[in-house]
């Protein structure tokens, strides 16, 4: 797949806002590893190569478990995820299949009984953002660091 433009080179200042906001997540008082498998989780579903290759080495950089990365599609069905996990994992699947599964008043519930008012907006502007950036990537065919080394041997 060939980078239909260079989207950073050409309007940086376009994506000054969208950097900010990441550097909130960063810093706000959602764990790492929760930020990140929620961004890995949402890409996944959007199939952005390029997000979960991203996702996956910072998750793998900070420590997180093999297990827990390849099982991520499979969260449900293991006990490897916490309580907390679980809820932002449910809401960003509800979140970013809005148009067939809505936001359903359970996922909902069972994201304010773990965050606090002001993390639930934080984890909804998460999906929110996570969202966007596959959709640019996947928009652009933004190819991860992979398939350029694969087509430069």
């Amino acid at each position: 797949m060939t980078q239909r433009l260079d989207y950073f080179a050409i309007a940086p200042e376009l994506f000054k806002p969208m950097m900010e906001q990441e550097n909130l997540f960063k810093n706000g008082t959602l764990e790492y590893s929760l930020v990140e498998l929620v961004k890995l989780r949402a890409s996944q579903i959007n199939g952005c190569a390029f997000c979960i290759h991203m996702h996956s080495h910072d998750l793998r950089a900070q420590g997180e478990s093999e297990d827990r990365m390849q099982l991520l599609n499979a969260w449900r069905e293991s006990t490897l995820y916490t309580p907390r996990e679980r809820a932002a994992l449910a809401w960003c699947e509800a979140l970013t299949r809005v148009e067939t599964i809505g936001a359903p008043d359970a996922d909902f519930d069972a994201v304010a009984t773990v965050f606090e008012p002001r993390e639930q907006v934080l984890l909804t502007l998460l999906i929110s953002a996570i969202n966007a950036w596959n959709r640019i990537a996947i928009g652009f065919h933004t190819s991860h660091p992979v398939d350029e080394e694969a087509s430069a041997a």
